[in-house]
C-alpha cells in the first residue's frame, strides 16, 4: 500500500447512533426516552421491540426522522479524525447502512451530508456488509461480530471502540480496546508511526501536522 488505511465504522465509533435511536424509539413506542435503558445489547431487545420490529423502527427513523443525518458525532471523533488525517493517514469509511432496501438513496445522502457538516475528512466511502473486504492497514469498530471477523481475518487488525453492545464479552478480551477517542487516536497513531517507521519516512513534529512527504504530494491535501 501506498498510504496506511483507517478503515472507520460510523454508528457506535464516530456517530451516538443509539442515543439518537433512543430518541425515535421512544417516540415510535409511546414512551419518554428515560423509560428506555441506554445501555442495550446489538438489535435493540432491551428497549421491547417486537419481532421485526427493529427493521420498520430503522426505516421511520431514517425516512422520517433523519437518523444518520441528526446524529450526535461521539465526543472527540472529529477532531481525532482531522488530526490523523491531516498527518497522512487515508480515512476509509466503512458501514453497513444499507441493510434495508429501498431507501439507500437517503441513507448515502444523508451520511455524506453528516461526514461533511461534521468536518471529518476521509478519502473513501464504502457500505458494505462484509468489512474484511475492504483493504485497510487498521480498522476501528464496535460491532462484536465485525470485530471478530476482522481480528480473525487479519489477527491485530482491529480496536474495538467500547459501547455498551461490546463492553465485558470475553470473547473480545485479547482484542486492543479504546474507551474513548482520545484512547483510539494514540492507539492508531502508535500503529501509524510504526507503519511510518517501516516505510522509511518521516514522522510527522506533531500530532496534526503533515509531513513533509504529504506536503510534497499533490494528491493529499492538508485537512
Amino acid at each position: 500500500m501506498d498510504d496506511f488505511i483507517l478503515g472507520l465504522d460510523l454508528d457506535g465509533v464516530c456517530a451516538d447512533f443509539y442515543g439518537k435511536m433512543r430518541d425515535v424509539a421512544a417516540e415510535w413506542l409511546g414512551k419518554q426516552p428515560n423509560e428506555l435503558p441506554p445501555d442495550v445489547t446489538y438489535g435493540l431487545p432491551e428497549w421491547g421491540l417486537q419481532d421485526g420490529e427493529y427493521e420498520r423502527l430503522h426505516r421511520f427513523a431514517v425516512t422520517q426522522r433523519d437518523l444518520f443525518l441528526d446524529m450526535e458525532p461521539i465526543a472527540g471523533a472529529p477532531q481525532s479524525i482531522r488530526r490523523l488525517g491531516s498527518e497522512g493517514v487515508r480515512i476509509r469509511i466503512v458501514t453497513h447502512r444499507l441493510f434495508i432496501r429501498h431507501f439507500h438513496e437517503t441513507a448515502v445522502q444523508q451520511t455524506v451530508r453528516w461526514l461533511d457538516s461534521h468536518g471529518i475528512p476521509y478519502w473513501d466511502l464504502c457500505f458494505m456488509r462484509q468489512k474484511s473486504a475492504v483493504e485497510a492497514n487498521l480498522y476501528v469498530e464496535d460491532a462484536p461480530q465485525n470485530v471478530i471477523d476482522l481480528d480473525a481475518h487479519d489477527s491485530g487488525c482491529v480496536i474495538v471502540f467500547t459501547n455498551s453492545t461490546n463492553k465485558g464479552l470475553t470473547e473480545l478480551a485479547s482484542i486492543p480496546r479504546a474507551d474513548t477517542w482520545e484512547q483510539a487516536e494514540e492507539m492508531i497513531r502508535e500503529r501509524y508511526y510504526a507503519w511510518l517507521d517501516e516505510q522509511g519516512r518521516p514522522r510527522p513534529s506533531a500530532p496534526g501536522l503533515p509531513p513533509q512527504w504529504v506536503k510534497d504530494d499533490d494528491r493529499k491535501p492538508v485537512v
